[in-house]
């Protein structure tokens, strides 16, 4: 249950507003001790933690992923109970504050820190809340987004009284498990009906023959179907001169989305916007890079940078399987075969992967088309949903580490 509570004061950071008036208000540095011990020539001893959206995880260093230098000497030792800060980078890094259940070691770039008369997991909701929306701003400075130390650890901190601490943490693991929990279940309802286009696709028509494909990416198709060539379904199109049209931006992850309904701030561009190209529902962006698939889909209309390619089908086609298609593993793979020497990052281009072969039916099947709309209307449906849980979790923790709500057990 929660309440408000009777009176409020200024917390001296403009995120977080007001706080209630019998919190106490001191600095960073007063209540968290800063660790700088190395791991030394002993490294091998301590597991490799890393910073994640997921929270502090351990990292499997036998893995092959990722790169790992020649010596651990240098990193920092973690105890449980130890919150890590990331101080640089912030616009880019998905998470700068980590709370650890491992004993370990993190790289030296990183901030450590105990707590001191503050409950460390009441500091970890505070910071995360300022972390959700970029609150660490003001304090930039230089072209990396950097928080100086001695920033920092004079940053306001309002904490209020243990036993109000020692109920509000409680019920933000509560909560937040209960939800993380509907995400991930969410999340798992999406990937199923992800893998149900292309799938219903193959096996709609019981009489299909299948041809084995061992040699293609794609591996086997329906007798009846086409291999044709990227180029041979897609035209490169550079419609401009539409400048009253909503900008889009090209993610690898959320797909072609209108910029202005993004969470966070972007740039937008300024001055001409004619040569920025049009794009309608149906068309494929490549979206840069192959690490995730080189296709975006649009669902919208809109106008996009014209450093990217729009291509839009020659012929009908289900424009809605293509999607599932180009996301799968085997056609990334695929993609990469054919830019030699890919990495990420590395932009590709169209004329690079024009000879890259699809199955494509022989006609096209309008009632097959509208199952897999339906199915995507339900995708989208689901994460509309995992979007507004998200905003949910984050409300409720800056509105109870700011005390904007008082907890009642």
């Amino acid at each position: 249950m929660m309440t408000v509570y009777d009176s409020y004061k200024d917390s001296g950071i403009q995120v977080i507003g007001l706080v209630p008036s019998h919190w106490k208000r001191s600095k960073f540095k007063y209540n968290h001790v800063e660790h700088d011990s190395r791991v030394g020539e002993n490294w091998e001893d301590f597991p490799l933690l890393s910073l994640t959206k997921r929270g502090v995880i351990l990292r499997d260093m036998n893995s092959g992923k990722g790169k790992f230098p020649e010596s651990f000497d240098q990193y920092k030792k973690v105890d449980v109970g130890d919150l890590i800060f990331c101080l640089y980078d912030i616009e880019e890094t998905p998470r700068t504050v980590g709370l650890s259940s491992f004993n370990g070691m993190i790289t030296g770039s990183y901030k450590i820190f105990s707590s001191v008369d503050v409950l460390p997991r009441f500091t970890y909701y505070t910071f995360l809340c300022l972390d959700d929306v970029k609150g660490l701003k003001p304090y930039y400075t230089g072209m990396r987004n950097v928080v100086r130390p001695e920033t920092f650890k004079s940053l306001p901190f309002h904490y209020p009284p243990l036993s109000e601490q020692q109920q509000i943490v409680p019920f933000l693991d509560t909560k937040t498990s209960l939800i993380d929990s509907m995400i991930e279940k969410t999340q798992r309802k999406i990937e199923l009906l992800k893998d149900s286009i292309p799938n219903y696709h193959f096996h709609t028509n019981e009489k299909n023959q299948f041809v084995e494909m061992k040699e293609y990416w794609f591996q086997k198709k329906p007798s009846e179907w086409r291999i044709l060539k990227l180029r041979e379904i897609f035209d490169i199109i550079s419609e401009r001169n539409h400048p009253n049209e909503r900008l889009l931006s090209v993610h690898q992850i959320k797909g072609v989305i209108y910029r202005d309904e993004q969470s966070q701030d972007v740039m937008n561009p300024s001055g001409d916007l004619s040569n920025y190209k049009l794009v309608k529902p149906g068309d494929f962006i490549i979206s840069l890079r192959s690490s995730e698939g080189g296709f975006e889909y649009s669902e919208v209309t809109g106008l996009v940078s014209p450093v990217y390619t729009v291509l839009r089908p020659k012929f009908e086609i289900d424009t809605v399987f293509y999607k599932y298609l180009f996301k799968t593993h085997n056609f990334i793979v695929e993609l990469n075969r054919f830019i030699t020497g890919i990495r990420d990052g590395k932009n590709i281009n169209f004329i690079d992967i024009r000879d890259v072969l699809v199955p494509v039916p022989l006609e096209f099947n309008y009632k097959v088309h509208q199952t897999h709309l339906n199915i995507l209307k339900s995708f989208s449906l689901e994460e509309k949903r995992i979007e507004l849980l998200k905003e949910y979790r984050q409300s409720l923790i800056s509105e109870v580490v700011t005390g904007k709500r008082k907890v009642i057990v």
